[in-house]
């Protein structure tokens, strides 16, 4: 059984600091245990040359970490580019994002969402996204107050929360730190909304299979987890 002075249940203690990036639209520090996540929102008023003239707005994610942010070095990408990792879930983080907002409130507008791993602990896909609705809510917000988005329709319709769950030593466990995520036998991300409704379930066996029951009581976890990071977004949101 693995050996942790917190709950199997419970999330690492969790802060969210608005308004941590002055110049930005929205931003947000998000801190699950020791991972620490910046995430920025930028309003644009212009759009990917596909989506001009389509009737709808547009949300989009970066994702990176900078080279100390664990144990040893990580590499910066190339010029222009970025490592698959990257690449995956800075898709994972804007398909994650664009399901709690209505695109076509936007207007002809995008909105960038940059999210800068600062220190990893585990959970640094979960905690971009979570911490990155806070800052895309909060830029919203202020490109409607400043008349760069329509002021006649919320485009934010609901949370979306992210946060891991997996298997270690046959034991359910919620929010992985990095040494959990290391010996675990099963991982998986979880990303939903605040009302419960899935996004996405990346779920994967690291040393044996497991059953649908196991997946069950995964998501079980996870929903309770994201619920409680919901409750932590909301402040943000009406902080500042």
């Amino acid at each position: 059984m693995p050996t942790r002075r917190r709950v199997a249940d419970r999330l690492r203690r969790v802060r969210i600091t608005p308004g941590f990036i002055r110049n930005a639209d929205g931003s947000a520090l998000i801190e699950i245990g020791r991972t620490r996540v910046i995430c920025t929102a930028t309003v644009e008023a212009r759009l990917p040359r596909w989506l001009v003239g389509q009737g709808t707005g547009w949300v989009t994610a970066e994702y990176g970490m900078l080279p100390a942010a664990t144990g040893e070095r990580t590499r910066r990408p190339g010029p222009g580019g970025t490592s698959a990792r990257g690449t995956e879930i800075r898709r994972l983080i804007a398909r994650a994002l664009r399901a709690g907002v209505n695109l076509e409130a936007l207007g002809p507008n995008q909105v960038i969402v940059d999210c800068d791993v600062i220190d990893a602990d585990g959970g640094t896909r979960c905690a971009a996204i979570t911490g990155g609705w806070v800052a895309l809510a909060r830029a919203i917000a202020r490109g409607r107050d400043d008349g760069r988005l329509p002021a006649e329709a919320d485009a934010v319709t609901d949370h979306v929360v992210a946060v891991s769950c997996g298997i270690v030593g046959g034991v359910p466990l919620l929010d992985l730190d990095y040494a959990d995520d290391h010996r675990a036998d099963v991982d998986a991300n979880v990303v939903m909304t605040a009302k419960g409704r899935l996004i996405e379930v990346q779920a994967s066996a690291e040393g044996a299979t497991f059953a649908k029951a196991d997946l069950a009581r995964l998501l079980d976890l996870a929903r309770r987890g994201c619920q409680t990071l919901a409750k932590h977004q909301a402040r943000a949101v009406k902080r500042g």
